[in-house]
C-alpha cells in the first residue's frame, strides 16, 4: 500500500530536494526499506546497524508519533508519514 512521506529538510538530499515522496509497505520499517530502494543511503541515515530508528528521529503517522512501536507500526493506504528530528540545545 502506498503512503505519502514528508521528509525533514536534512533528508531531502536523498530525494533530489523533494519534500514529499511515496513509499510502499505495511509497516513503517517496510516503507523505509522501499525508500532505501529508491533513495540509497536514506536507511543508514535513519536507522542504526540493528535496524532500529535512531533516537534523533521521530516518525509521525497522520500527525501522531509512532513511538514506541516505530518501525513495527502498521500503516495503511493513504496514511501520511512525517519524519522529524529532535532539536537539542546545549
Amino acid at each position: 500500500m502506498s503512503v505519502k512521506v514528508r521528509l525533514h529538510p536534512c533528508l531531502r538530499n536523498f530525494s533530489d530536494g523533494r519534500q514529499e515522496v511515496e513509499a510502499v509497505g505495511q509497516t513503517i520499517g517496510e516503507c523505509i526499506d522501499d525508500l532505501e530502494s529508491k533513495f540509497p543511503g536514506i536507511r543508514q541515515q535513519l536507522c542504526d546497524d540493528g535496524c532500529k530508528l535512531l533516537t534523533k528521529y521521530d516518525i509521525h503517522i497522520n500527525g501522531r508519533s509512532s513511538y514506541p512501536e516505530e518501525l513495527a507500526k502498521l500503516v495503511k493506504a493513504g496514511d501520511e508519514l512525517t519524519i522529524l528530528t529532535f532539536v537539542a540545545e546545549g
